[in-house]
C-alpha cells in the first residue's frame, strides 16, 4: 500500500495550510469577527473566500469543468484535515457541510440544465445550500425508509405536505434538496426534489437551539403544505431517493471525517503547547508521564483515524460504496473528536474550560458528531451487518 500523496496534492494541501495559518487563524482569534451563533461572520468570510479564489484554493472536491480543482477523495482527506485547522476553515474553501455534499452530488447526478441552475450559483458561492431529509417522529431519521413527507405528483408538478427538522444551513440557504415520499413502495417510494426558498408553499417554522455552534443557516424545523415543485427538477428518475441519499451520504460521512481530524490536530496543537509552558510543583506538565501518556494516545488514535479514512478515501476513488470503510472511519473519528477536546481541556485546566481558546467551541461542537450523518449505534449495526454476510471475508485484503 502506498500512502504517498502525488506531488500536486501535497502543493495544494500545503497551500491550504499556510492559508489558514496567515489569513484565518487571526481571524479566528478576533472575536468581533464572529457571528451571534459562534461562527464566522458573513464580512470577514465574503473577504476571506475572495481570497481562497484568488489563490486558487475554491471547491477543491469538484471537477475543473464545474468550477473545481479536480482532487480526488485521498486528496481530499489530506486537504481537508489542514482546512481544519481553524474552527472556520472549511467555509472558507467551499467545502463545508452541507455545501460541499451537495454539490458533489449535483455534479454526480444533476442534467446540465440542473447543474447550471442549481448547482453553478452554490459552486461560485453566491448562494447557500441545504439537504432536507430528516423529519420529526414518527417520521424518518437515521431510517430513510420511515420518511413521511409526501409529494403528491399532479401532471407536470409535484405538491408536498410534511415536515422536516434539524436541517443544517435551512435558514442561509437559497437551494434545497428535499428527500420525500412519491409513493408506497417500500424500496423505491422515494424521490429527491429540488426547489428554491421563494416558492410559495413551505416555511421555516423554527431554528432550533442546539448546544453547540451552529454552521451558517442553524438547524432548523420546515414544513411544507403545498409546495408545488415541477417534474424538471427532480433528480434522476422517480423512486431513486433512496439511490440519491446512498450517493450523496457515504462520501459526505467521510469529509466529515476528514474535518474532524483537522479539529482533533488542533485540540493536540493547543495541549502541547500549554503543557510546554505550565509548570506545577517545580515541573512542566509536559514533563509529567499522565501527560504524555495522554497525548501519546491521542497521537495514536488521531493516525489511527487517518489510515481508516484514507482506505475510506482510496475504496471510494476505485469505484467502490465503501460502507463498511466508511462506517468505521464516522464511528471511530466522532468519538476522537470528542476525546480530543476532552482531553485538551483537562491538560488546559481552567483555560480550557474558558473562551479563551477554542477547545470549548470544538467540545460543544463535538457531541454532535456521533449523532449527524447516522448514529454510533447504526454504523455500529451496519458492521455487524456486514460481518453477518461475510463472514471471514470481512477482513479480506483487495487482490489486484
Amino acid at each position: 500500500m502506498d500512502f504517498t500523496l502525488p506531488a500536486r496534492i501535497e502543493d495544494i494541501r500545503a497551500r491550504i495550510a499556510t492559508f489558514v495559518d496567515r489569513e484565518i487563524l487571526p481571524v479566528e482569534a478576533d472575536r468581533s469577527t464572529w457571528d451571534a451563533h459562534c461562527n464566522i461572520a458573513s464580512g470577514p468570510l465574503a473577504a476571506l473566500r475572495a481570497k481562497a479564489k484568488g489563490e486558487g484554493l475554491w471547491c477543491l472536491q469538484l471537477k475543473p469543468e464545474t468550477g473545481g480543482l479536480g482532487v480526488d477523495k485521498i486528496g481530499m482527506a489530506a486537504c481537508y484535515e489542514a482546512m481544519n485547522r481553524s474552527i472556520f476553515g472549511p467555509v472558507c474553501f467551499n467545502s463545508a457541510a452541507p455545501d460541499d455534499g451537495n454539490m458533489m452530488v449535483l455534479e454526480k447526478t444533476g442534467t446540465p440544465a440542473q447543474q447550471e441552475r442549481w448547482l453553478q450559483p452554490i459552486v461560485r458561492g453566491e448562494v447557500r445550500s441545504a439537504f432536507a431529509m430528516t423529519e420529526p417522529h414518527p417520521g424518518g431519521g437515521s431510517d430513510p425508509q420511515m420518511i413521511n413527507t409526501r409529494a403528491e405528483r399532479r401532471g407536470d408538478v409535484y405538491v408536498v405536505k410534511g415536515r422536516k427538522w434539524f436541517i443544517t444551513g435551512a435558514e442561509d440557504a437559497a437551494h434545497f434538496i428535499l428527500i420525500a415520499r412519491t409513493s408506497d413502495d417500500p424500496r423505491h417510494g422515494l424521490s429527491a426534489l429540488l426547489f428554491h426558498r421563494d416558492q410559495p408553499g413551505w416555511r421555516i417554522v423554527r431554528r432550533i437551539e442546539i448546544m453547540g455552534p451552529e454552521e451558517h443557516g442553524g438547524h432548523c424545523e420546515l414544513e411544507f403544505d403545498g409546495l408545488e415543485i415541477p417534474v424538471e427538477n427532480r433528480l434522476l428518475e422517480e423512486g431513486q431517493g433512496m439511490r440519491l441519499t446512498q450517493i450523496r451520504l457515504g462520501p459526505a460521512r467521510l469529509t466529515h471525517c476528514m474535518r474532524w481530524l483537522g479539529l482533533s490536530k488542533r485540540c493536540v496543537e493547543i495541549a502541547k503547547e500549554y503543557a510546554a509552558v505550565r509548570t506545577g510543583f517545580g515541573v512542566r506538565l509536559a514533563d509529567r508521564e499522565s501527560i504524555q501518556l495522554m497525548l501519546g494516545k491521542l497521537a495514536m488514535d488521531i493516525e489511527i483515524g487517518r489510515l481508516l479514512v484514507m482506505k475510506a478515501a482510496w475504496e471510494l476513488d476505485r469505484g467502490g460504496f465503501a460502507r463498511k470503510e466508511v462506517s468505521m472511519a464516522k464511528v471511530h473519528v466522532a468519538n476522537l473528536l470528542h476525546q480530543a477536546a476532552d482531553v485538551a481541556i483537562q491538560i488546559n485546566g481552567a483555560r480550557g474550560y474558558s473562551k479563551d481558546t477554542v477547545l470549548e467551541w470544538i467540545y460543544r461542537y463535538a457531541r454532535q458528531a456521533r449523532l449527524v450523518d447516522g448514529a454510533d449505534e447504526v454504523h455500529r449495526m451496519v458492521l455487524n451487518g456486514a460481518l453477518d454476510k461475510e463472514g471471514p471475508a470481512f477482513w479480506s485484503w483487495p487482490v489486484a
